[in-house]
């Protein structure tokens, strides 16, 4: 289930500059896995482990808004969603970047 890498830096890029990358709310599914984090938990490990590839570890990140940006933040036993199944999840985040440049531009 190895995934290639995924570039979601692309549509923000104008004129050579990446302009901000806004947050993208993922919604629940009924097929989230729910993990809780252990002692220096990472998020590339844990995109390897559920995704496939060590590059999708924002995804975690987007559906877990609580937990800021930085991962050396999280306490050692927080409950964090981790949005599956892979491909729905990667529909879902493409069509809210999509909506967020309709709505609001670059």
């Amino acid at each position: 289930m190895a995934r290639g890498y995924f570039d979601r830096y692309k549509n923000f890029k104008f004129d050579g500059n990446v302009k901000p990358v806004p947050f993208i709310k993922l919604d629940i599914k009924p097929t989230d896995e729910y993990i809780i984090t252990k002692e220096n938990t990472r998020f590339d490990i844990l995109s390897q482990r559920y995704f496939g590839t060590a590059t999708h570890g924002f995804l975690i990140l987007q559906a877990n808004p609580e937990l800021g940006s930085l991962e050396n933040d999280i306490k050692t036993g927080t409950r964090i969603r981790i949005p599956l199944p892979f491909n729905d999840t990667i529909i879902e985040y493409n069509q809210k970047v999509k909506d967020h440049i309709k709505y609001y531009g670059l």
